[in-house]
């Protein structure tokens, strides 16, 4: 700030933006928030940062000062969620790329065995509640406008079974997947290769 002059104008910014809990407009756009930007920190210090996607709705205000939201299936490394037990920091950042639009929020996520949440959520694993530090809406004016074609196939929905996942076909993994998982390859069409996942990747077909 001071290299570049603006300190003063970030002080005012921080002094007008920055919030401890969420009002009606923020409610209103992190609820029909249909992914998130996670940001934690692994046992090593590191900062990472992942992709999280639901339904609209799949955020949810517990109350002014918390939101919640749904772990489901994965990779099985449970990376976020490792990173949360061993350090509650978390950052997100929302983004809406239709209508330019972000929001950043800073908070300490806990994790509940059996949370009730949990029952609203179909196939999530655990459930994340953020105690809300800081938030604040950020300036859109890089953000690229993009139209959304379609909703992710993979998302479980009440109405009806969850698509297999198509990496969970490749040749090494059968033995090791979950319990739940097991014989759901071959009803899926078999093995794949890595080079035959890969070009589905590129194809977008997975």
């Amino acid at each position: 700030q001071d290299q570049f002059e603006t300190r003063r104008m970030a002080d005012l910014m921080e002094q007008a933006i920055f919030k401890t809990e969420l009002d009606d407009m923020d409610r209103q756009f992190v609820q029909t928030r249909d992914m998130f930007f996670l940001s934690t920190l692994d046992h090593r210090g590191r900062p990472t940062v992942s992709y999280k996607g639901g339904d609209a709705g799949f955020i949810k205000i517990v109350d002014s000062r918390t939101i919640a939201f749904p772990s489901y299936d994965g990779n099985g490394m449970y990376y976020s969620m490792g990173n949360l037990a061993g350090n509650p920091e978390v950052g997100i950042l929302f983004i809406d790329f239709e209508k330019p639009n972000r929001m950043r929020l800073q908070g300490r996520a806990s994790i509940m065995a059996n949370d009730p949440l949990l029952a609203e959520y179909k196939e999530a694993d655990l459930v994340v509640r953020v105690a809300i530090t800081q938030t604040w809406v950020n300036c859109p004016r890089y953000i690229h406008r993009y139209q959304k074609i379609e909703q992710s196939r993979y998302v479980p929905r009440v109405e009806r079974e969850t698509p297999f996942c198509t990496w969970k076909r490749i040749e090494g993994f059968s033995d090791v997947l979950r319990p739940r998982d097991q014989g759901k390859v071959e009803a899926e069409g078999g093995l794949l290769t890595i080079e035959q996942y890969m070009e589905k990747v590129a194809k977008g077909e997975t």
